[in-house]
């Protein structure tokens, strides 16, 4: 087990002896309060975009589902008559001119796996930037008219008019303490500022006020050589596969799996894990299946009996209402695209983490 996996199953398990750095955690509190009230005073510049954004985030490490609501909001914006931009810190990427506008041929060292997943899935523009508003301003030049931030919760130099916070309905917030006694970011507090809280799965614990919900929903299985499509049943495999996941919260996978009676053997990997064909070779030719944010950086290093699982959020029809008020209340106040109406049911592929 990696040290970032033994850290969350700690915090998560709340380990005896994470209370001895309880006092780290009230530092680090101290400082997250101190600069969300310098940014909130004005002490810290906050840039306003002319057109709305909404921010995707959550308040805990690991993966919780920011990913895959930012693609099915972007696709859904889109049958609403929206132009959508996507702005990302591209995690992990090696790229030095920014703002990085991604493309599907654009590699994953240059712009970071969940960019290149996103590119890869959705026709919309996309910049990594670590300066969120350098790459916001970038996306208005691409003749955007409303901007998702991928991961921006704790990103405020960019303005917002909307923040969307997703919890991992399972897990929760661990032991509710602070970096590194606990996996939160932010504290709790926090959730009583956002415009609404989405929950991935079924919740394990009590709310106020009462979140909205969405799950992960298992599309199709992709060949990863090709990227032919298969159903989802029957699965176009011999199993026991090699399931593979490098992602927040490789259990999710593995989970998903076991719910669509797929035998494998778990292999977890830390999140955003940078593949090699050592990590693959399970000296057998078992199939391998992984996540649509793996398979972007293994398409060069697998064999061709390996396999995508593709899923696609599915938020509820309440926060589909919820958000579409919202929207026609900021179209009265900006000069956002109008709304046209569109389908609820958006199918985007997307990873489970």
């Amino acid at each position: 087990m990696s040290l970032s996996a033994r850290l969350l199953d700690a915090w998560y398990n709340d380990a005896p002896w994470l209370k001895a750095l309880r006092p780290l955690a009230w530092a680090y509190q101290a400082v997250i309060t101190h600069r969300s009230r310098a940014y909130a005073a004005g002490k810290k510049r906050v840039w306003k975009a002319p057109v709305p954004v909404i921010v995707v985030g959550n308040i805990t490490l690991g993966g919780t589902g920011k990913s895959p609501l930012v693609a099915w909001l972007a696709q859904w914006l889109a049958e609403q008559g929206w132009r959508p931009g996507i702005v990302s810190r591209g995690y992990g990427s090696a790229g030095k001119t920014y703002p990085l506008l991604v493309t599907r041929d654009t590699p994953v060292s240059g712009c970071g796996d969940e960019p290149a997943m996103l590119a890869a899935q959705l026709d919309t523009p996309l910049v990594a930037d670590p300066d969120r508003p350098r790459g916001a301003r970038r996306l208005l030049d691409e003749g955007c008219d409303i901007l998702l931030a991928d991961d921006g919760l704790q990103h405020l130099a960019l303005g917002r008019d909307i923040e969307l916070v997703v919890v991992d309905g399972k897990r929760g917030f661990g032991n509710g303490a602070c970096l590194p006694a606990g996996p939160l970011r932010e504290p709790l507090s926090r959730l009583e500022r956002v415009d609404a809280v989405i929950v991935n799965g079924q919740a394990q614990l009590a709310m106020v006020p009462e979140p909205f919900h969405m799950t992960l929903e298992p599309l199709q299985w992709r060949r990863l050589a090709d990227d032919r499509i298969q159903p989802l049943t029957p699965a176009p495999f011999s199993s026991p596969v090699h399931a593979v996941a490098g992602i927040g919260h490789p259990q999710r996978f593995f989970a998903t799996l076991e719910a669509l009676n797929v035998p494998h053997y778990a292999h977890a990997f830390p999140d955003h894990h940078t593949f090699h064909a050592s990590d693959l070779a399970f000296g057998d030719r078992a199939p391998v299946v992984m996540t649509a944010k793996d398979a972007v950086k293994c398409r060069d290093i697998v064999g061709p009996d390996c396999w995508v699982l593709d899923v696609v959020a599915a938020p509820e029809a309440a926060f589909v209402h919820w958000l579409s008020q919202r929207l026609d209340a900021l179209h009265d106040t900006t000069d956002g695209a109008p709304m046209e109406g569109g389908s609820v049911s958006v199918q985007t592929r997307c990873d489970n983490g």
